[in-house]
């Protein structure tokens, strides 16, 4: 750990990894109610499960990047090669994924009730579609490399093998969403997201603890 990451910057980190934690478990739960409320498995989720989903994206995405940053700081200088990989590529994701996200929440209502024809193939969640597309390359590429690198910091302990494991869990269940792509199907694709909103949860659980513990260190 870098003597250069201080006691306020550790508690900072502890605070942004729950709070990601806190609004995973949000999202997840917001999801599985949107689900529920549909008459057919077919038909999208409406509001205002939908527009709460997209405001905990927005939210959560950057709380991502200075968790990532957090662990660039807890980490040793022969894997901070890695870390500041993490760091990029989570920044790459957090921009593309709240632009999507805003862009969709902002004006794609009104273009499509005004009847452009090709508003759904800009802004839906049905495949194919450029938003889908762009918010795949976002988490199952992006957030699944972040993952990867930064799994290689933690090496120490059980509770930094922990999160090494999930880590490795959840950047190789994101990236293999990416097959959903390669195969036109979307229920393939769902891996993707078991990895990046249901693995991850557990990923920013034991980083909020294991920041908070080391903020005296």
């Amino acid at each position: 750990m870098q003597e250069d990451f201080t006691r306020n910057q550790r508690m900072l980190a502890s605070a942004a990894a729950f709070a990601v934690f806190a609004l995973l478990i949000a999202y997840v739960v917001t999801l599985v109610l949107g689900f529920l409320s549909l008459t057919s498995p077919l038909d999208p989720i409406g509001d205002p499960y939908f527009s709460i989903l997209e405001v905990l994206i927005v939210v959560m995405a950057p709380l991502m990047v200075l968790v990532m940053v957090a662990v660039h700081g807890h980490s040793m200088r022969e894997t901070r090669f890695y870390t500041l990989a993490a760091i990029a590529f989570m920044t790459i994701m957090a921009g593309i994924t709240c632009s999507v996200h805003f862009v969709i929440l902002t004006v794609s209502r009104p273009l499509v009730s005004a009847g452009f024809p090709w508003a759904s193939q800009f802004f839906s969640f049905a495949w194919p579609s450029v938003a889908y597309a762009l918010d795949i390359l976002a988490w199952d590429l992006f957030f699944a490399l972040s993952m990867l690198c930064a799994a290689i910091v933690f090496q120490k302990g059980r509770l930094e093998l922990g999160v090494r494991i999930l880590m490795i869990v959840s950047g190789v269940l994101s990236l293999a969403g990416l097959l959903g792509v390669a195969l036109s199907d979307m229920n393939i694709r769902n891996i993707g997201i078991v990895g990046y909103a249901g693995v991850s949860i557990g990923v920013f659980l034991l980083l909020g603890i294991l920041f908070w513990r080391s903020r005296d260190a």
